[in-house]
């Protein structure tokens, strides 16, 4: 069989040797993000996505020659594998083509063909083969096919029937028909649907859908997907229609050779079976769910994104916290944070009651900002969150140093607060506050606190119990991996959920690190690490650049440096003269420095690069500054909003047919991909993302749907 790495590396355009280099550094159990930054010189500076696809394609290629070898002695152990069928099935490297070479010899319950071998048709089926050839002369057909009647077969029409099943499957199970086939369907098919006639105009989300049609190889992964839930749901009756006639040409074209017109005529009703009966149904739904697995992977790489950068939004950063959980009847849930994340205190306030009970309320709040300093406040967006917004304006107007206020997206607060993972940190806090807790640490730092969340229940992505769960879930916690990675983590904060996704850290070990912690104090160096319960070289190996120690025993135990990198850079400060305390601080000098010098068999030029750059910036965040929209006050519900108002609004969800805009009116609004900027717009990701602040102008306003157009065209 083919050599996997070299297949790979034509694909992806690469050298083989980088792509052994990184399948090797997977055996030996070394993460993507680590290969990425640590070991650079063994691939040749890949980048994390281009060893995801590496890794992706060996995964799929891998299960495709395991499953070579099964089909291969399958049908050696029929006696029907020959050097030609054997060679096909070596050169196949797709799954889909594989699995139609293999469908002539698949096991296969009792088929109409092969009750019509068992009754002897057989040899009457390979007799009309042989006469519909242009030099032929064959019999009359109803002469030969006598010959065959028996105990088991009444009649002549019987046996050609029994020997047009054989023909039928024998043609249904070509794998070059049907690969000719499902291309044909895929590039000329069209999709069409219909609301059922039950369902009235206006009255389902799927109106669009009432008389649509759509190609199949244009159509947009939203839209397909939407089809198929629609399907689901018995709103919609959805078919791919396409030329009949023009796939039963190509059959004949391809069969039927002779002139005689009974044998041709023979050939047109069997090959006309052989496409309505075995070869149709499983075709569409073939190229349906090649569409669909298309759509998924769509949608999925579009919630990626998404998660991508409401996971490395920019942090306003770890200051004392009034986090507030919106509620009319309930009351608003008030949390204290303090500036390492530490639950502190929680009130409960009536902003929304009677006029004593507003002042009241005033007064708590008035009293937790003094009593412990806060510089936040966060508020959740849902319901009340306007209202509440209003009220903790009019409180803070009047302070000399007021805290800044931000309206914080709260989806998935309350999935946490019901969680183990809550459960386990407050035993004995109500849900809806430790939902404020949550609503106030996402301000203080989004992705310590997200990563606490199944990624499914953020609210980001698009038709995400539609598409493939298991690949969602696996690429969500790639993408989380690769946020926490890409950020680092304070060793000494770090909850055991962020310690997770760490690259060589298990939910055990992460445990194990928290439990230290607890039991012994802060760490004081990365070397500590290694006391650990199950905490071993590799996963120090793995984990240790990643974690950083603010104030620790190391000055590089703060950076990006890799422990294993110490020695050179402390080198490099010798040359320098300048003590290893104060090397990030001595810029101009490091830009001096000759690569070449240090480079040594483990450590090369990209490495020290990376290692310099480190230095200049050492422990700094990599995410964007802090910015947050403000609302104004006059706009609190979808009544109050007019067509051609221009407002501030946060970007909390991208589509590929749009952006949505949460604008502070308890519905987000919907930027058309049309209205995303004053040009032509392929992809919205290239215009706007998630948790981005942006200013829209109102096009339309429709209460009874629910619906709010708006514009960001100039």
């Amino acid at each position: 069989m083919q050599n996997l790495e070299q297949i790979i590396a034509q694909e992806i355009d690469l050298r083989p040797e980088q792509i052994k280099n990184a399948l090797e550094l997977f055996a030996e159990g070394a993460t993507i993000p680590f290969v990425a930054r640590y070991r650079k010189e063994r691939t040749g500076e890949m980048n994390e996505i281009q060893l995801r696809d590496l890794q992706d394609r060996y995964a799929y290629l891998t299960e495709l020659r395991d499953r070579k070898v099964v089909i291969l002695q399958s049908i050696a152990d029929q006696g029907k594998l020959t050097d030609e069928l054997q060679a096909k099935i070596a050169a196949c490297l797709q799954k889909t083509e594989l699995e139609d070479l293999y469908l002539p010899y698949r096991p296969k319950r009792r088929t109409r063909a092969i009750i019509a071998r068992e009754k002897g048709l057989e040899p009457l089926a390979m007799a009309i083969k042989a006469f519909n050839r242009p030099q032929v002369s064959p019999p009359p057909l109803m002469q030969e096919a006598a010959k065959y009647v028996s105990a088991q077969v009444k009649t002549a029409e019987e046996a050609l029937k029994g020997a047009a099943d054989i023909l039928a499957e024998e043609v249904a199970e070509n794998a070059e028909y049907r690969a000719y086939i499902r291309e044909y369907l895929i590039h000329s098919g069209v999709f069409a649907s219909q609301i059922k006639p039950m369902h009235t105009v206006g009255t389902t989300k799927f109106e669009m859908y009432r008389d649509y049609r759509a190609k199949v190889k244009a159509i947009a992964p939203h839209n397909l997907l939407a089809l198929l839930r629609g399907e689901t749901e018995e709103i919609l009756n959805l078919s791919l229609e396409f030329d009949e006639d023009y796939v039963l040409t190509y059959l004949e074209s391809a069969q039927i050779r002779t002139k005689n017109s009974t044998i041709r005529q023979f050939y047109q009703d069997m090959l006309k079976d052989a496409f309505t009966r075995l070869i149709k149904t499983s075709t569409i739904a073939a190229v349906i769910a090649e569409k669909k697995a298309w759509a998924d992977g769509e949608s999925i790489k579009t919630f990626e994104a998404n998660l991508r950068d409401l996971l490395l939004a920019a942090p306003a950063g770890m200051k004392p916290t009034l986090a507030i959980d919106p509620g009319f009847r309930t009351g608003c849930k008030t949390a204290v944070i303090s500036e390492t994340g530490q639950f502190l205190e929680y009130q409960t306030i009536f902003p929304h009651q009677a006029q004593g009970q507003r002042e009241q309320a005033a007064r708590t709040v008035k009293n937790l900002i003094a009593k412990y300093g806060i510089q936040l406040i966060a508020i959740g967006n849902g319901t009340a969150g306007r209202e509440t917004d209003a009220f903790v304006m009019e409180v803070i107007q009047g302070l000399a140093n007021p805290p800044i206020k931000v309206m914080v997206n709260e989806s998935g607060a309350s999935i946490y607060s019901a969680s183990p993972v809550a459960i386990a940190e407050f035993p004995d806090l109500d849900l809806t506050v430790r939902g404020a807790v949550s609503i106030g640490r996402r301000l203080q730092d989004p992705l310590a606190e997200l990563v606490k969340i199944d990624p499914k229940s953020i609210g980001v992505g698009q038709y995400q119990h539609d598409v493939d769960q298991k690949l969602l879930k696996k690429k969500l916690e790639e993408t989380v991996e690769s946020c926490v990675n890409f950020v680092g983590v304070d060793l000494n904060t770090a909850s055991k959920e962020l310690l997770t996704f760490v690259s060589g850290l298990s939910a055990t070990v992460a445990n194990n690190i928290v439990t230290y912690r607890n039991q012994n104090g802060a760490f004081c160096d990365r070397k500590q690490l290694l006391k650990v319960p199950k905490l071993g070289a590799k996963a120090f190996e793995q984990a240790a650049g990643f974690l950083r120690i603010r104030g620790g025993d190391h000055p590089l135990d703060n950076t990006a440096v890799h422990p294993e990198s110490y020695r050179v850079v402390e080198a490099i400060a010798r040359d320098l003269n300048v003590p290893l305390s104060e090397i990030s601080q001595a810029a101009d000098k490091l830009k001096t420095v000759n690569l070449k010098k240090y480079v040594t068999e483990a450590i090369g030029e990209p490495t020290l690069r990376d290692i310099l750059r480190e230095l200049e910036k050492p422990g700094r965040d990599p995410r964007a500054e802090f910015k947050y929209a403000t609302f104004s006050d006059a706009i609190q519900k979808m009544s109050d909003l007019e067509i051609g108002m221009e407002i501030e609004g946060i970007v909390t969800n991208v589509a590929n047919f749009g952006a949505f805009v949460d604008i502070g009116v308890h519905q987000d609004g919907l930027v058309h991909i049309s209205q995303l900027a004053d040009r032509f717009v392929s992809d919205p990701k290239q215009i706007v993302k998630v948790g981005q602040v942006v200013k829209v102008r109102v096009l339309e306003v429709n209460e009874s749907l629910k619906r709010i157009s708006l514009s960001m065209r100039l």
